[in-house]
């Protein structure tokens, strides 16, 4: 199997990651592709992480088969241990590199990428290669946040920071943050026939007590204690203070009764 070393994911798997990760659905994820789905096809769900949207998915096209693939070894066994609470018996998990995914060619009915495409160094190469294992027909969904159309109330100059901060880390990484806006262009370049590619966009809205509590609190986490925090040091971009101070900033934003915050996503379901 071919890994390009050199892409870094920007978050992790620290507990504060997962704990975001874990709450993701079908329904809150992926939305956009679920009229796309039929019982009986065959599903690769790329960077799949701990699994809750891979088994969501799984259950919508059970009998078919799925496959959830990721970098991370560890975060697969999460990933197979929640499969298994859930009794979803028609998917398995594998270690698996977007971009030598280890398949035959149109192999698939449906592949489907979420968050993954921001944290490529490449991702028009990703997806040449979601294509190639696609069947004639079928259909490559990815959808990616858009860090720069983040908007949130009460302004606070921390989250300011944090999101220019954000912003270095992931270049510095060779990403890119503002995948959500890019995607539909990434798709064309990939070769994908226009005439088969529907772009929209969606949101994440956390503003009520225990949705902004929850935000609030897995952010100022993952400021100090996540890869991204590793990283912003690693990088010279922040020191532990500064970083403690963001931390501080989502606290105390998370704490305001007008809290809103509002997270973008570019959408595509293209067909191969």
């Amino acid at each position: 199997m071919t890994t390009r070393t050199h892409d870094v994911y920007t978050h992790g798997h620290h507990e504060s990651v997962l704990r975001s990760h874990r709450w993701r659905t079908a329904e809150n994820s992926a939305g956009y592709l679920l009229p796309a789905l039929a019982p009986g096809q065959r599903l690769l769900d790329v960077g799949c992480g701990p699994g809750t949207v891979t088994v969501d998915l799984a259950s919508r096209v059970a009998p078919g088969d799925v496959v959830g693939v990721d970098r991370s070894a560890a975060v697969l066994a999460v990933a197979t241990e929640h499969a298994a609470e859930k009794g979803a018996a028609n998917v398995r998990f594998e270690v698996g590199d977007a971009y030598a995914l280890e398949f035959e060619d149109d192999t698939f009915d449906v592949v489907h990428a979420h968050q993954v495409l921001q944290h490529l160094t490449d991702p028009v190469a990703a997806l040449r290669e979601m294509r190639r294992v696609t069947r004639p027909g079928g259909v490559v969904a990815v959808r990616d946040a858009d860090y720069a159309g983040m908007t949130w109330y009460p302004a606070h100059p921390g989250l300011d920071e944090w999101q220019a901060l954000y912003h270095e880390v992931t270049q510095a990484n060779g990403a890119e943050a503002d995948a959500g806006r890019r995607l539909l262009s990434w798709v064309r370049q990939a070769g994908f026939d226009p005439a088969g590619v529907a772009p929209g966009a969606g949101v994440w809205c956390y503003a009520t007590p225990e949705d902004r509590t929850w935000w609030a609190s897995l952010w100022a986490d993952r400021c100090v204690a996540s890869n991204f925090a590793v990283q912003a040091m690693g990088h010279h971009l922040a020191d532990e203070v500064a970083l403690e101070l963001l931390a501080d900033a989502w606290r105390e934003w998370g704490t305001s009764p007008d809290g809103w915050f509002m997270v973008p996503h570019g959408e595509v379901l293209a067909r191969a």
